[in-house]
Order: C-alpha cells, then structure tokens, then sequence
C-alpha cells in the first residue's frame, strides 16, 4: 500500500450476540498477508470482547494494534474516543493494511460514518465496507424486524402495544447502512429458518446488498475485504430512523456486571442465565467464571435464553479467580439485587 492511499477500514455491526467478536478473531487469523488493526466498542464495563481479540493476536496483528474503547457507543464518543484512537493507528510503524472496527451492538453505523468527515482523518483513511451480522435464527423468529401487519392486528386487540421497539430500529439502522449482510447462527436456524430470514432482511433492507450464510464466524477473508465501497463517499443512500437528530441517545438499554466468587458447576450457572432471560427481560450476559477446581477460566456468551460456554484461557499467577458477568437489558429492565440473587442462588 502506497503511503499516499487511503487506509480501509471495515466497520462490522450487528446486534447484540450476532457474532462480531468470532468474525474479527478468524480475520486475524485468516487476514491472507494483511497487517491488521482492531477498534473495539465494549457496551459496560468489562472489557470481554477486547480481551477474547488480543488473545488471538498474531505477529500481522499484535497485541499493541488491538484498541478497545469502552467509555460508551462509539458513535457518541467521536471527538473524544474515536479520531485519537484512529490517528494513533495511522502512526503506527508499521502502518497496518486494514482496520477492523466493531461497534457495540447498541452502535448506530451511521453517526460513526459521519465521523469519517472529520478534517483530521478524511484524506487518509477510507470505509471499505459496512458489514451487517444478522442472527439468522432470531432474525427468522421476527424479534428484530417485525410484521408490521401482524403489528398493526396486535395494536388493534392491545392500545398497549408499540408500534415498534428500539431494538428493531438498531437492527433496521445497521441493515440500512450494510454494503452485505453476513447472515450467522446458520447451523442453529436449519435451511427453514434461512429462508426466512432472507426474506425478512430482504424486506427491511432500503435497497439490495449481498447476503452470505456463515456459521462460527468462518468466511473467506477475500469476499468481505476489500469492497472499495467509500462508504463515507454516500452517507445519503443509507438512510437511518435517526436522520436529523443532533444526537443519539442510548437511554433505551441499561447494563451492569455482577461480581462474585467461584461456581461449582458451569450447566448450573448457564440454567440461572436462561432464568433472567425468560423471567427478568435480560437480553445479553458475557463474560468470565472462575470455577472451583478448574485451572481455566470458563468463558460465558449468552444471547436471551440460548447460553454457550467453554474454557478459553488459564488464570494468570496473581489474577483474582473472580466470576463477572455483564448482563444488558432495555431500560428500566435490570434489578441488580435480583441479578445478582439468580446468579449465586
């Protein structure tokens, strides 16, 4: 690359769970030759996802080129965040091919493609790519993209009931703003499920983008690389539920993590997760566990009701052998004291 080229950047979005983490870690270690770089938008305040990348750092992509944010949404935290961190990746030495950038799933894609207009960083960096990952199996089962005629049949037997909720407009949003759509969990939702959610991303996207199955985070590198889209280049063509508001706000989702001591066993730990879905509205808990007689840490991801665990690391000499877990809701939704009660028992 030319030092006077623009250095791409790939923005990867998509709601909470969908699979951004596992993508970018088989980039890393797929990137087919390419020095790359990481910006990580952690929602609360545990840094799961920048820790999970920077372990699978390889000599095209160190430790030192893997940067999490997790002072809020990216695209609130421009100014102050995002351009420092973008211009100290411009100055590394060597400069890295490619950045990757993963927005927290709460991230509009939009304001963030904005920021790309900044005087400071425009004439030396490019938006290769939005990509969009959709969960295949939620997106089929309606909780992202609604009916609006079943909607409007809902409305009309309960005054009650929204129109639409603001995790449909995130998911709407991010479809709007993709250059393609990665559509992941393909194994969980079976060739049924696929078809459905085609057919609903179809319906919601403002205009047709490529949609490619993938599952495990497994793609070849060559298809989502490199799409030369400029995104910054037709910011108009992507339209957003947000368009002339000054700001976005995220007062629609709270989060907290729960700390505490070692749990004796992980299936037990991953029922009472399954409980504060089902019971208490929690959309999304991530993070450790430390478990007792266990050298490994125990490495939880769980979207709704569906949990999954594995041992990813052992614990280091020195490190608290400490279980924290972020739990994420909309607003108003989190009770603390009933959390923290669910997960200990």
């Amino acid at each position: 690359m030319s030092d006077l080229s623009k250095l791409p950047v790939t923005i990867i979005t998509g709601f909470l769970g969908a699979g951004k983490t596992t993508l970018i870690s088989h980039l890393i270690r797929n990137a087919g030759g390419r020095r790359l770089a990481v910006v990580v938008n952690e929602f609360g305040t545990l840094g799961v996802d920048g820790d999970i990348l920077q372990s699978c750092a390889i000599p095209d992509c160190p430790a030192e080129n893997i940067v999490e944010l997790a002072n809020g949404c990216i695209c609130c935290t421009v100014a102050d965040d995002f351009i420092p961190t973008v211009e100290k990746l411009l100055a590394l030495d060597p400069r890295p091919d490619h950045i990757l950038i993963e927005t927290s799933g709460l991230a509009l894609p939009k304001p963030l493609l904005k920021a790309f207009d900044w005087p400071a960083i425009r004439s030396r960096i490019t938006v290769d790519g939005v990509l969009a990952l959709a969960d295949a199996e939620a997106v089929a089962a309606g909780r992202f993209a609604p009916d609006l005629a079943a909607l409007e049949a809902q409305r009309a037997a309960d005054p009650g009931i929204d129109h639409e909720t603001p995790l449909s407009e995130v998911f709407e949003d991010q479809l709007a703003c993709a250059d393609m759509v990665l559509l992941t969990k393909c194994d969980l939702a079976g060739p049924e499920g696929i078809a459905a959610a085609r057919a609903v991303i179809a319906a919601e996207a403002p205009r047709p983008v490529p949609v490619i199955e993938m599952a495990e985070g497994v793609v070849d590198p060559r298809v989502i690389l490199g799409l030369g889209a400029a995104a910054e280049d037709d910011i108009a063509a992507r339209p957003s539920h947000h368009d002339g508001d000054d700001e976005h706000e995220h007062e629609d989702f709270d989060s907290t993590v729960i700390a505490f001591g070692e749990i004796a066993d992980p299936a037990d730990l991953a029922r009472r997760i399954e409980t504060l879905a089902r019971d208490h509205a929690i959309l999304r808990v991530k993070g450790y566990a430390a478990v007792t007689g266990k050298p490994m840490r125990l490495l939880v991801q769980a979207v709704g009701a569906r949990v999954r665990h594995h041992y990813d690391r052992p614990w280091r000499p020195g490190e608290s052998r400490l279980t924290q877990l972020v739990a994420i809701a909309e607003h108003d939704a989190i009770d603390h004291g009933v959390l923290r009660a669910v997960l200990e028992g």
